[in-house]
């Protein structure tokens, strides 16, 4: 199924919700939508104010793509779409794509 390309602008946060935020550790630099740079499936996410205590359970602090687009790819590695699946670490979470582009989708 076809989803939008996730850029490094898109507002993604863990299931655990506002006001939780994750952003890419890297970007891709060849490909761009709505002037700003993608996502790789193979680029981690770090996860900030996930609203869990320090204690147990843990805060979310990391996450990885587990999908990605099946068709499209960048430098030999599949684009992430807003319908994408990741996990967290060390909770095995979601990522919530909130805002992102609606301009260009893949699959």
């Amino acid at each position: 199924m076809p989803g939008y390309v996730l850029h490094v602008g898109a507002a993604v946060e863990c299931a655990h919700k506002t006001p939780s935020a994750a952003t890419p550790l890297a970007a891709n630099p060849r490909v761009r939508v709505s002037g700003q740079a993608t996502i790789l499936k193979n680029a981690p996410y770090a996860v900030a104010n996930c609203p869990f205590n320090p204690g147990t359970p843990s805060p979310c602090l990391t996450a990885t793509w587990t999908t990605a687009a099946d068709k499209v790819m960048s430098m030999g590695q599949p684009l992430v779409l807003t319908d994408s699946q990741a996990r967290t670490a060390p909770n095995a979470v979601s990522l919530d794509t909130t805002r992102s582009q609606t301009r260009v989708k893949a699959r």
